[in-house]
């Protein structure tokens, strides 16, 4: 396993902004998509934004407009930034990395917390 590392979730107020990365310790190869999931309080995990290798995005429709999501492949990097934060969105943020053939790879997670 290769090890997937977040960082940035943070207290914040609503609308305030927060940028996470997800940094990989190793070269994962035959990636097919990345991605960030979170998981509210006594809620399920769900699927908060996308990339696939060719750079097409797909976001949750309540993060539209409001998230953006990307990679630096050079720094095996993955980002998501988030603005217009709203309480809404508290969570706590997981990336992950599908690779071929039916790989999956999960960081420990970063906690988000919008609140006045």
């Amino acid at each position: 396993q290769v090890p997937l590392v977040e960082s940035g979730g943070d207290l914040v107020q609503p609308g305030g902004s927060l940028r996470l990365s997800c940094a990989s310790s190793g070269i994962i190869f035959s990636i097919v998509a990345m991605g960030w999931y979170r998981q509210g309080p006594g809620k399920k995990r769900e699927l908060v934004a996308a990339i696939n290798t060719d750079g097409m995005t797909t976001y949750a429709d309540s993060v539209k407009g409001r998230f953006t999501i990307s990679r630096d492949s050079a720094k095996n990097t993955l980002y998501l930034q988030m603005n217009n934060l709203k309480p809404e969105d508290t969570a706590t943020y997981y990336c992950n990395i599908q690779a071929f053939p039916a790989r999956s790879y999960w960081g420990q997670g970063t906690q988000v917390t919008v609140s006045s």
